[in-house]
């Protein structure tokens, strides 16, 4: 496991990283070796707070080529000529969607079959390893402490994806500050029934 700093800074918060695992490797490897790119473009998709625009932003700032984000939002004839344009200057293009171009239901026939051609990345969703990472990094940038015995009973109970992490955390640290107490194992437990929707054994 790794993570990947990004040269900017958030106000409070430090650089904001991107927690490589199981979920993103693919795409991070991938990201780094665009000349092996079809047409020179890919496609990268996930879930909702995925990371998608922050490896993006990380893609476009090493120099590595263009980012066309919210593609599936544009108009067609938009992303169309950005890809165009792409092979016109021969720099690798990274076009970032909510969904792969399958299901994007286009309707010029033309950018249908660039899209289609083109590398599909996507994020899927984390396993254990990667859950405990990014419940470590978003309680690090809230200021929270989460020890290996937090993590160890969260992990395992939380809904496995990397919005879920980040709900989870904002529960925590959110119901603490209510509280006005630390952390603890009853935060913990109400944190996981209220992100999940489930009533879960405290053991």
């Amino acid at each position: 496991m790794r993570q990947i700093a990004l040269p900017l800074t958030l106000v409070g918060s430090g650089p904001p990283r991107i927690v490589v695992g199981n979920a993103n490797a693919a795409a991070v490897t991938a990201l780094q070796e665009p000349s092996r790119w079809p047409f020179g473009t890919a496609v990268l998709t996930g879930e909702p707070r995925s990371g998608k625009s922050l490896l993006a932003r990380w893609f476009a700032e090493s120099g590595s080529g263009d980012v066309l984000d919210d593609a599936d939002r544009m108009v067609e004839a938009d992303v169309f000529h950005r890809w165009n344009r792409a092979q016109e200057s021969g720099r690798p293009l990274l076009v970032v969607s909510a969904a792969p171009p399958g299901e994007w239901r286009i309707a010029l026939p033309d950018l249908a079959s660039r899209m289609g051609a083109a590398l599909p990345l996507r994020i899927g969703a984390p396993d254990e390893a990667m859950m405990d990472e990014l419940l470590a990094l978003h309680a690090e940038m809230r200021g929270l402490v989460l020890d290996p015995a937090a993590l160890a009973y969260l992990v395992p109970r939380a809904e496995r994806s990397h919005l879920g992490a980040e709900r989870l955390v904002e529960a925590i640290d959110r119901l603490s500050l209510e509280r006005k107490q630390a952390p603890t194992l009853s935060i913990w437990r109400d944190a996981v029934n209220e992100t999940t929707g489930a009533s879960r054994d405290a053991t």
